[in-house]
C-alpha cells in the first residue's frame, strides 16, 4: 500500500504540499498548519487566535483521516514571537483546551525568525496514529 493524501473536504487546494499523509500502518503526518482558514485567508493577526486556528486545522486533518484529537501523539510548534507566547500563556492554555480538550501529547516549541507566510504568527505540525480496521 502507498500513503494516502489527506485533505479535508471544502478546503482550498494544497499546492506543492500535502496537509496530511496517512501511512498504511495508521501513522498520520500532518504538515505545518498556520493560522489561516479553509480558504487560506487569515481572519486575524492575533497570536492566540492564530494558535487556535492552527490547532483546529490540525484536528480537522486528523478527523479527515478518521481520527480524533486523542490520536495525536506529537505536536511541534514554530513560534515567531517568544515574548507574545510567554505574556499570554493563560490565553494560550484556554485556546488549546477549546480545541484539544485535556489531551496533552508530546509537544516541542521552537522560536523561529520567520515563517513563509508573512502574516503567520505560528505554525504547528503533528504526528498521530489512526487505528486501522
Amino acid at each position: 500500500m502507498t500513503p494516502q493524501t489527506i485533505h479535508p473536504e471544502g478546503w482550498a487546494p494544497a499546492l506543492g504540499y500535502a496537509n496530511g499523509m496517512l501511512m498504511p500502518d495508521g501513522t498520520l503526518h500532518v504538515g505545518g498548519q498556520i493560522g489561516w482558514d479553509k480558504d487560506k485567508v487569515f481572519q486575524t493577526h492575533d497570536f492566540v487566535e492564530q494558535l487556535e486556528q492552527c490547532l483546529q486545522n490540525v484536528v480537522d486533518i486528523v478527523r479527515a483521516a478518521g481520527g480524533e484529537p486523542s490520536h495525536i501523539g506529537r505536536l511541534t510548534w514554530y513560534v515567531k514571537n517568544k515574548d507574545d507566547y510567554l505574556a499570554r500563556q493563560r490565553d494560550v492554555g484556554a485556546a488549546y483546551r477549546r480545541v484539544m480538550g485535556k489531551h496533552f501529547p508530546a509537544i516541542s516549541m521552537l522560536v523561529v525568525a520567520d515563517l513563509i507566510e508573512d502574516d503567520a504568527q505560528i505554525e504547528i505540525e503533528a504526528t498521530a496514529f489512526i487505528p486501522q480496521a
